[in-house]
């Protein structure tokens, strides 16, 4: 497969943040009718199920997948990641998809902000403007000093920071690890640690929502799938600002099925912080 089809790994990442955006708006509506954890660990069986489907066609099996000389590091990134999930949806029944995405969209600068002291990395002055950029945008978003502050306007600051430590651990562990050894640890062990939480909040689900749970499973893998085969085709610097496409989808989404209302003060924070997590990825592509 050809490595450097930029065009082919554009539309394959605008099709995974289509089907992740997706994937959010049956995760609302499914976890405004049950508990979370319940939701989520049911997603990860199926999850599991793709992750190690993907490391028995590999070259090794699933031994090889599986090898690591960090299972700590790995164990904490999987169960960071499936913790993260969590905290994302409550989000999303809290706060909607709109705003919670247009704080979450944070992320990058934050892992940019973060991979200096983590990483050893180096952060230039102009990429330190630019996460101050961006921290504004999420000011203006959760005006802080109108009104009364809802706390639950943190839950998405709280799930972006927590996937920016997920994303610095996937770098660090990248070291010395395959991609395939991250992927199978992700889904395996964030199954076994959802499972021994989630099985206590079991409820009974409907037919119709049984439906919508496979559909979850279903865009949980594909999208997944999508974005594997992205970075196949292309590099991730290049197909990385695409990403920021899963707002624009999410936010339609809440606005067209859930009736949210995009404020001003979301339109101008978000645009803040896409422009300067763009800013981020132009100027950690021009150092590379």
């Amino acid at each position: 497969m050809d490595q450097n089809n930029t065009r082919l790994g554009i539309w394959l990442m605008v099709a995974t943040t289509f089907v992740f955006a997706m994937q959010d708006g049956i995760s609302r509506h499914l976890a405004g009718e049950y508990n979370v954890l319940m939701v989520v660990m049911i997603r990860y069986w199926f999850f599991a199920a793709f992750v190690v489907a993907v490391g028995a066609r590999k070259a090794g099996g699933l031994r090889n997948a599986a090898a690591t000389s960090q299972p700590l590091i790995q164990a904490f990134r999987a169960v960071l990641l499936v913790a993260e999930i969590c905290v994302a949806i409550w989000g999303f029944t809290v706060l909607g998809l709109v705003e919670s995405h247009a704080v979450f969209a944070c992320y990058p600068l934050l892992i940019a902000a973060l991979s200096g002291p983590v990483l050893g990395e180096k952060v230039g002055w102009r990429r330190w403007m630019a996460i101050g950029v961006g921290f504004v945008g999420i000011l203006i978003i959760l005006e802080p000093g109108f009104g009364v502050f809802q706390p639950g306007a943190v839950i998405p600051l709280v799930s972006a920071l927590m996937f920016a430590v997920y994303g610095l651990l996937t770098r660090y562990v990248a070291r010395r690890d395959s991609s395939a050894t991250s992927f199978f640890w992700t889904g395996t062990v964030g199954m076994v640690a959802m499972t021994a939480v989630g099985m206590w909040y079991w409820e009974p689900m409907t037919g119709s929502d049984w439906l919508w749970m496979g559909l979850l499973c279903l865009t949980g893998a594909g999208g997944h799938f999508l974005l594997i085969k992205c970075y196949e085709v292309a590099e991730a610097s290049a197909v990385q600002p695409f990403a920021y496409l899963q707002l624009v989808f999410a936010s339609t989404l809440g606005i067209l099925i859930f009736g949210e209302t995009l404020r001003t003060n979301v339109i101008i924070g978000a645009v803040l912080i896409v422009m300067a997590g763009l800013f981020t990825l132009w100027r950690e592509r021009q150092s590379q």
